[in-house]
């Protein structure tokens, strides 16, 4: 009996082996299914876009906090009636609501020419390459054939995303958990070129660093820490927010690493790429190189897009983005 039990679990796993090589991603795997959805996404990208710039950096995060938690499988989308899906823990409460509505109405042209074929964890990662560049950066092949996943809980995202007052050795280690090297590291980093940040994140690094009040970081460019300071004084509103970049807020270029060699990080986790000697040789040649930054960016989101995706064995086409179909 118990040999033919342990037959029979061999005989599923292999099944499921079977299936899973079956469903491999590809860039071409919509080719005959819905062969215009990389157009329909980007146009519904783009028409998003022409309503507010902060699709762009929304929709970049958005894919980031999805796939290193769980996935790259739309996860992160879920909106729970109890306030416990994964977009409710408090790592996930700063993402912009203009990423998730960049998904659903991506979601909703598709549906209207191939319903229930493209799963929404697809369309989150081609929208993430396409605000990529429609802003100005790469325009870089997207392999696809993911399945949405089945589970969404604000339990699983601690732990699993960086945060911004991590050090090198914190980052190094969580990107490497993701099979993730420092170059990864480095190169998705500058997805920090875009976008903003609220005040609260940083302002420990005015007013109160290494826990000494009054003390400002002394790797922050002091004319910087005090505009820093004249937009974010001490106790300011909690929605007010400043650039990423103060020079090209809403494109994607290598600036990001021009800012981090002259002191322009907003966080410590940016400042720390250029200060520490492990990794300050990769951000000085991304700072003078814009297109080894391109590359090594297109490389990492390509990584970033494989991990722990789901197949039809675990997974589901949703019909709703923000919803299980069960």
């Amino acid at each position: 009996m118990e040999a033919r039990r342990s037959n029979l679990i061999m005989v599923l796993a292999l099944i499921m082996a079977i299936i899973s090589i079956g469903e491999a991603l590809s860039p071409q795997y919509y080719w005959q299914s819905c062969p215009n959805v990389e157009v329909i996404v980007r146009e519904a990208v783009q028409k998003k876009i022409n309503q507010t710039v902060v699709t762009i950096p929304a929709t970049l995060r958005l894919f980031f906090h999805d796939c290193m938690v769980t996935g790259c499988d739309a996860s992160a989308l879920i909106a729970s009636l109890n306030s416990d899906a994964e977009k409710d823990a408090s790592d996930n409460l700063s993402l912009a609501g203009d990423g998730f509505d960049t998904v659903v109405q991506a979601k909703k042209a598709v549906e209207k020419q191939c319903k229930g074929v493209v799963s929404c964890a697809d369309i989150l990662a081609l929208a993430a390459r396409d605000v990529v560049a429609l802003s100005g950066g790469p325009s870089f092949t997207v392999e696809l054939g993911r399945y949405d996943g089945l589970v969404s809980k604000a339990t699983l995202v601690n732990g699993h995303l960086p945060a911004p007052e991590n050090h090198l050795d914190d980052l190094i280690t969580l990107f490497s958990e993701n099979g993730l090297n420092t170059t990864d590291l480095i190169a998705l980093s500058g997805a920090h070129t875009v976008g903003f940040s609220h005040c609260s994140r940083f302002t420990s690094r005015l007013y109160n660093y290494n826990g000494q009040t009054g003390q400002i970081d002394p790797s922050l460019n002091s004319d910087y820490a005090e505009q820093l300071k004249m937009a974010c004084p001490q106790n300011v509103d909690p929605t007010i927010a400043v650039n990423m970049d103060p020079f090209t807020p809403i494109t994607f270029d290598n600036v990001y690493y021009t800012n981090l060699v002259n002191g322009l990080g907003l966080f410590t986790s940016d400042a720390v790429l250029y200060n520490d000697a492990r990794s300050k040789d990769i951000v000085v040649e991304f700072a003078k190189n814009q297109d080894s930054f391109f590359a090594a960016f297109e490389e990492a989101m390509l990584k970033v897009g494989r991990l722990n995706v789901k197949t039809s064995v675990d997974g589901e086409i949703r019909r709703d983005c923000t919803a299980f179909n069960h």
